[in-house]
Protein backbone atom coordinates (compact mmCIF):
# COMPACT_ATOMS: atom_id res chain seq x y z
CA UNK A 1 0.00 0.00 0.00
CA UNK A 2 1.05 3.60 -0.71
CA UNK A 3 2.98 5.62 2.07
CA UNK A 4 0.73 8.11 0.96
CA UNK A 5 -2.94 8.28 2.84
CA UNK A 6 -5.30 7.04 0.50
CA UNK A 7 -8.45 10.08 0.58
CA UNK A 8 -12.20 10.02 -0.26
CA UNK A 9 -12.75 14.00 -1.58
CA UNK A 10 -16.06 15.21 -2.08
CA UNK A 11 -17.07 18.11 -3.93
CA UNK A 12 -19.74 18.67 -2.01
CA UNK A 13 -22.98 21.06 -2.75
CA UNK A 14 -23.38 21.74 -6.55
CA UNK A 15 -25.07 24.62 -5.97
CA UNK A 16 -22.29 26.35 -3.98
CA UNK A 17 -18.90 26.87 -3.41
CA UNK A 18 -17.49 23.59 -3.36
CA UNK A 19 -16.68 22.56 -6.89
CA UNK A 20 -14.66 26.05 -7.61
CA UNK A 21 -12.92 25.41 -3.71
CA UNK A 22 -11.91 21.50 -5.49
CA UNK A 23 -11.18 22.81 -8.43
CA UNK A 24 -8.46 25.84 -6.46
CA UNK A 25 -7.50 23.31 -4.38
CA UNK A 26 -6.30 20.07 -7.04
CA UNK A 27 -4.75 23.05 -9.33
CA UNK A 28 -2.14 23.25 -6.42
CA UNK A 29 0.69 20.98 -7.46
CA UNK A 30 1.52 19.62 -4.27
CA UNK A 31 -2.02 18.13 -3.50
CA UNK A 32 -1.56 15.14 -5.79
CA UNK A 33 1.92 14.41 -3.72
CA UNK A 34 0.17 14.67 -0.79
CA UNK A 35 -1.86 11.71 -1.45
CA UNK A 36 -4.13 9.30 -3.13
CA UNK A 37 -7.46 10.68 -3.70
CA UNK A 38 -10.64 9.40 -4.27
CA UNK A 39 -12.57 12.14 -6.39
CA UNK A 40 -16.10 12.52 -5.92
CA UNK A 41 -17.98 14.86 -8.55
CA UNK A 42 -20.06 15.50 -11.55
CA UNK A 43 -17.53 15.32 -14.85
CA UNK A 44 -18.81 18.97 -15.43
CA UNK A 45 -17.91 21.01 -12.76
CA UNK A 46 -14.09 19.38 -11.99
CA UNK A 47 -11.12 19.85 -13.98
CA UNK A 48 -8.94 16.99 -12.82
CA UNK A 49 -5.50 16.70 -13.41
CA UNK A 50 -3.57 14.00 -14.68
CA UNK A 51 -3.53 11.23 -13.37
CA UNK A 52 -6.27 11.97 -11.23
CA UNK A 53 -9.82 10.86 -12.67
CA UNK A 54 -13.77 11.12 -10.94
CA UNK A 55 -14.79 8.16 -9.69
CA UNK A 56 -17.44 6.05 -11.75
CA UNK A 57 -21.03 6.81 -9.99
CA UNK A 58 -24.23 7.84 -10.76
CA UNK A 59 -23.71 11.65 -9.87
CA UNK A 60 -20.46 11.94 -11.66
CA UNK A 61 -22.72 12.10 -15.07
CA UNK A 62 -25.36 14.69 -13.40
CA UNK A 63 -26.76 17.68 -15.12
CA UNK A 64 -25.60 21.38 -14.22
CA UNK A 65 -27.66 22.27 -10.95
CA UNK A 66 -29.20 25.71 -10.59
CA UNK A 67 -26.64 27.73 -9.08
CA UNK A 68 -27.11 29.43 -5.79
CA UNK A 69 -30.15 27.48 -5.24
CA UNK A 70 -30.93 24.64 -2.42
CA UNK A 71 -33.10 22.14 -4.69
CA UNK A 72 -34.24 18.38 -3.54
CA UNK A 73 -31.65 17.25 -6.33
CA UNK A 74 -28.61 19.05 -5.50
CA UNK A 75 -29.98 17.55 -1.43
CA UNK A 76 -30.23 13.88 -3.05
CA UNK A 77 -27.01 14.20 -5.11
CA UNK A 78 -25.15 15.22 -1.85
CA UNK A 79 -26.55 12.34 0.21
CA UNK A 80 -25.56 10.06 -2.41
CA UNK A 81 -22.05 11.15 -2.28
CA UNK A 82 -21.25 11.76 1.26
CA UNK A 83 -22.75 7.75 1.40
CA UNK A 84 -19.99 6.87 -1.27
CA UNK A 85 -17.43 8.99 0.26
CA UNK A 86 -18.20 6.64 3.88
CA UNK A 87 -18.44 3.51 2.16
CA UNK A 88 -15.48 4.27 0.57
CA UNK A 89 -13.28 4.68 3.82
CA UNK A 90 -15.74 1.91 6.19
CA UNK A 91 -14.31 -0.59 3.59
CA UNK A 92 -10.64 -0.16 3.76
CA UNK A 93 -10.45 1.35 0.50
CA UNK A 94 -9.81 4.45 1.62
CA UNK A 95 -8.06 6.09 4.72
CA UNK A 96 -10.37 9.01 5.57
CA UNK A 97 -13.27 11.20 3.70
CA UNK A 98 -13.02 14.99 3.09
CA UNK A 99 -16.13 17.29 1.48
CA UNK A 100 -16.18 20.64 0.65
CA UNK A 101 -19.17 22.56 2.00
CA UNK A 102 -22.59 21.10 2.54
CA UNK A 103 -26.30 22.76 2.56
CA UNK A 104 -28.33 21.54 5.49
CA UNK A 105 -31.74 22.76 3.88
CA UNK A 106 -31.19 21.20 0.20
CA UNK A 107 -29.95 17.89 2.36
CA UNK A 108 -33.33 17.74 4.20
CA UNK A 109 -35.29 18.52 1.11
CA UNK A 110 -33.07 15.87 -0.47
CA UNK A 111 -34.56 13.35 2.15
CA UNK A 112 -32.08 13.60 4.81
CA UNK A 113 -34.00 12.86 8.56
CA UNK A 114 -31.12 13.93 11.03
CA UNK A 115 -30.63 17.12 12.43
CA UNK A 116 -27.29 17.36 10.81
CA UNK A 117 -24.68 15.58 8.82
CA UNK A 118 -23.01 14.28 11.71
CA UNK A 119 -25.89 12.15 12.92
CA UNK A 120 -26.67 10.86 9.62
CA UNK A 121 -22.84 9.95 9.35
CA UNK A 122 -23.70 7.94 12.40
CA UNK A 123 -26.51 6.11 11.00
CA UNK A 124 -24.67 5.40 7.82
CA UNK A 125 -21.99 3.80 9.89
CA UNK A 126 -24.24 2.00 12.96
CA UNK A 127 -22.65 4.09 15.14
CA UNK A 128 -24.38 4.43 18.47
CA UNK A 129 -21.18 6.05 20.34
CA UNK A 130 -20.62 9.37 21.48
CA UNK A 131 -19.80 11.56 18.39
CA UNK A 132 -19.57 15.51 18.27
CA UNK A 133 -18.40 18.18 15.49
CA UNK A 134 -15.06 19.74 16.48
CA UNK A 135 -13.32 22.94 14.78
CA UNK A 136 -10.12 23.12 14.12
CA UNK A 137 -8.46 26.70 13.57
CA UNK A 138 -4.83 26.41 13.03
CA UNK A 139 -3.52 24.51 16.04
CA UNK A 140 -6.47 25.19 18.28
CA UNK A 141 -9.44 22.73 18.91
CA UNK A 142 -12.96 23.51 20.12
CA UNK A 143 -15.67 20.57 21.09
CA UNK A 144 -18.97 21.21 22.30
CA UNK A 145 -21.19 19.73 24.63
CA UNK A 146 -24.56 20.86 23.33
CA UNK A 147 -24.53 21.78 19.43
CA UNK A 148 -27.48 22.23 17.51
CA UNK A 149 -30.41 23.36 19.96
CA UNK A 150 -32.23 26.14 21.16
CA UNK A 151 -30.26 28.57 24.06
CA UNK A 152 -32.97 28.13 26.08
CA UNK A 153 -32.36 24.40 26.45
CA UNK A 154 -28.33 24.39 26.89
CA UNK A 155 -28.55 24.68 30.90
CA UNK A 156 -31.08 21.19 31.06
CA UNK A 157 -28.83 19.37 28.72
CA UNK A 158 -25.76 19.50 30.93
CA UNK A 159 -24.44 16.87 32.77
CA UNK A 160 -21.17 15.71 33.81
CA UNK A 161 -21.10 12.63 32.33
CA UNK A 162 -21.33 14.88 28.44
CA UNK A 163 -18.71 17.05 30.16
CA UNK A 164 -16.27 14.01 30.89
CA UNK A 165 -17.39 12.77 27.04
CA UNK A 166 -16.79 16.46 25.50
CA UNK A 167 -13.53 16.27 26.83
CA UNK A 168 -12.44 12.78 26.15
CA UNK A 169 -13.34 13.27 22.49
CA UNK A 170 -11.45 16.61 22.06
CA UNK A 171 -8.78 14.84 23.80
CA UNK A 172 -8.97 11.46 21.28
CA UNK A 173 -9.02 13.72 18.26
CA UNK A 174 -6.30 15.41 19.29
CA UNK A 175 -3.76 12.72 19.65
CA UNK A 176 -5.35 11.38 16.25
CA UNK A 177 -3.79 14.48 14.80
CA UNK A 178 -0.75 13.70 16.25
CA UNK A 179 -0.67 15.79 19.70
CA UNK A 180 0.67 13.42 22.09
CA UNK A 181 -0.12 14.94 25.45
CA UNK A 182 -3.06 17.67 24.57
CA UNK A 183 -3.66 20.39 26.68
CA UNK A 184 -7.52 21.30 27.24
CA UNK A 185 -9.42 24.14 28.21
CA UNK A 186 -12.79 23.72 29.64
CA UNK A 187 -15.32 26.50 29.88
CA UNK A 188 -18.20 27.48 32.14
CA UNK A 189 -21.60 28.63 30.99
CA UNK A 190 -22.80 31.65 33.16
CA UNK A 191 -21.31 35.10 32.97
CA UNK A 192 -17.84 35.04 35.40
CA UNK A 193 -18.57 31.16 36.08
CA UNK A 194 -21.44 31.96 37.98
CA UNK A 195 -19.61 33.85 40.15
CA UNK A 196 -19.47 31.44 43.15
CA UNK A 197 -23.41 30.86 42.72
CA UNK A 198 -24.98 34.20 42.19
CA UNK A 199 -25.48 33.78 38.80
CA UNK A 200 -26.00 30.37 38.31
CA UNK A 201 -24.85 26.69 40.12
CA UNK A 202 -24.04 24.80 36.75
CA UNK A 203 -20.23 25.14 37.03
CA UNK A 204 -19.74 23.99 40.63
CA UNK A 205 -23.33 21.21 40.15
CA UNK A 206 -22.19 19.97 36.95
CA UNK A 207 -18.89 21.14 35.01
CA UNK A 208 -16.55 20.60 37.75
CA UNK A 209 -17.85 17.50 38.71
CA UNK A 210 -17.37 16.61 34.84
CA UNK A 211 -13.90 17.76 34.65
CA UNK A 212 -12.95 15.20 37.60
CA UNK A 213 -14.82 12.59 36.21
CA UNK A 214 -13.04 13.06 32.82
CA UNK A 215 -9.45 13.04 35.05
CA UNK A 216 -10.58 9.73 36.45
CA UNK A 217 -11.30 7.94 33.09
CA UNK A 218 -7.69 9.26 32.32
CA UNK A 219 -8.33 12.48 30.07
CA UNK A 220 -6.68 15.32 32.42
CA UNK A 221 -7.96 19.19 31.45
CA UNK A 222 -8.23 22.23 33.25
CA UNK A 223 -11.44 24.66 34.26
CA UNK A 224 -13.97 25.13 34.33
CA UNK A 225 -12.54 28.88 33.38
CA UNK A 226 -15.13 31.85 32.59
CA UNK A 227 -16.04 31.62 28.73
CA UNK A 228 -15.14 35.33 27.97
CA UNK A 229 -11.38 34.44 29.13
CA UNK A 230 -11.01 30.79 28.18
CA UNK A 231 -9.86 32.04 24.79
CA UNK A 232 -7.17 34.09 25.60
CA UNK A 233 -5.75 31.50 27.70
CA UNK A 234 -6.39 29.42 24.98
CA UNK A 235 -4.21 31.47 22.41
CA UNK A 236 -1.27 33.13 24.81
CA UNK A 237 1.88 31.14 25.06
CA UNK A 238 1.84 31.34 29.05
CA UNK A 239 -1.30 28.72 28.69
CA UNK A 240 -1.19 27.76 25.41
CA UNK A 241 -3.91 25.07 25.30
CA UNK A 242 -4.69 22.48 22.43
CA UNK A 243 -8.27 22.62 22.78
CA UNK A 244 -11.54 24.57 23.93
CA UNK A 245 -14.38 22.18 25.30
CA UNK A 246 -17.51 24.87 25.63
CA UNK A 247 -20.85 24.04 26.72
CA UNK A 248 -23.00 25.30 23.48
CA UNK A 249 -22.38 26.05 19.79
CA UNK A 250 -21.97 29.92 19.92
CA UNK A 251 -19.68 29.82 22.64
CA UNK A 252 -16.72 28.48 20.54
CA UNK A 253 -18.40 29.15 16.94
CA UNK A 254 -17.93 33.07 17.11
CA UNK A 255 -14.41 33.23 18.62
CA UNK A 256 -13.17 30.60 15.86
CA UNK A 257 -15.01 32.19 13.04
CA UNK A 258 -13.52 35.95 14.60
CA UNK A 259 -9.89 34.18 14.74
CA UNK A 260 -9.88 32.77 10.74
CA UNK A 261 -13.61 32.60 9.48
CA UNK A 262 -11.66 30.93 5.92
CA UNK A 263 -9.45 29.02 7.47
CA UNK A 264 -11.10 26.79 10.48
CA UNK A 265 -12.01 23.23 9.94
CA UNK A 266 -14.62 21.07 11.24
CA UNK A 267 -13.72 17.33 12.40
CA UNK A 268 -17.20 14.95 12.71
CA UNK A 269 -15.46 13.29 16.15
CA UNK A 270 -15.96 10.16 17.64
CA UNK A 271 -16.94 8.28 14.51
CA UNK A 272 -15.09 5.18 13.77
CA UNK A 273 -13.51 6.90 10.83
CA UNK A 274 -11.67 10.50 9.93
CA UNK A 275 -14.10 12.94 8.14
CA UNK A 276 -13.37 16.80 7.49
CA UNK A 277 -14.71 19.59 5.96
CA UNK A 278 -14.29 23.30 5.84
CA UNK A 279 -15.94 24.70 8.71
CA UNK A 280 -17.75 27.63 6.69
CA UNK A 281 -21.13 27.10 4.52
CA UNK A 282 -21.57 27.14 0.68
CA UNK A 283 -21.66 30.87 -0.14
CA UNK A 284 -24.20 31.05 -2.16
CA UNK A 285 -24.07 34.66 -2.43
CA UNK A 286 -21.08 34.07 -4.36
CA UNK A 287 -21.33 30.96 -5.79
CA UNK A 288 -19.85 30.50 -9.73
CA UNK A 289 -18.09 34.40 -9.45
CA UNK A 290 -14.47 32.84 -9.32
CA UNK A 291 -14.12 34.25 -6.19
CA UNK A 292 -13.94 31.71 -3.44
CA UNK A 293 -10.82 31.24 -0.66
CA UNK A 294 -10.22 27.57 -0.59
CA UNK A 295 -7.56 27.72 2.27
CA UNK A 296 -10.12 26.26 4.83
CA UNK A 297 -11.04 23.55 1.99
CA UNK A 298 -7.02 22.80 1.82
CA UNK A 299 -6.98 22.53 5.77
CA UNK A 300 -9.61 20.00 5.88
CA UNK A 301 -7.83 17.71 3.16
CA UNK A 302 -4.55 17.85 5.15
CA UNK A 303 -5.98 17.54 8.35
CA UNK A 304 -7.39 14.54 6.73
CA UNK A 305 -4.50 13.33 5.59
CA UNK A 306 -3.11 13.15 8.75
CA UNK A 307 -5.48 11.53 10.34
CA UNK A 308 -6.09 8.92 7.92
CA UNK A 309 -2.92 7.72 8.29
CA UNK A 310 -2.79 7.46 11.94
CA UNK A 311 -6.47 5.63 10.98
CA UNK A 312 -4.51 3.20 9.03
CA UNK A 313 -2.15 2.81 11.30
CA UNK A 314 -4.71 1.35 13.81
CA UNK A 315 -4.03 4.07 16.15
CA UNK A 316 -6.42 6.49 16.28
CA UNK A 317 -8.19 6.44 19.63
CA UNK A 318 -11.33 6.82 18.23
CA UNK A 319 -11.24 3.15 17.01
CA UNK A 320 -11.40 2.12 20.15
CA UNK A 321 -14.57 0.56 22.03
CA UNK A 322 -16.35 3.27 23.48
CA UNK A 323 -18.43 3.14 26.59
Amino acid sequence: MSAKPRVALFAGDPAGIGPELVNKMLASGDVQARADILLIAQRNSIRAPDPLDILPWPGAEAAPFPCGQATADSGRYMLQGLALGVDLVAQGRADAFCFAPLNKSALRLGGMAQEDELRWFAQALDFAGVCGELNVLKNLWTARVTSHVALREVAGLLTPEKVSQAVRMMTDALRASGVTAPRVAVCGLNPHNGDHGNYGDEEARVIEPGVRLAAEQGYPSDGPFPADTAFVRATRKIDGYDGVVTMYHDQGQIAMKLMGFEQGVTVHGGLPIPICTPAHGTAYDIAGQGVANPQAMRNAFDLACQMGLAHRAGKAPQDEERS
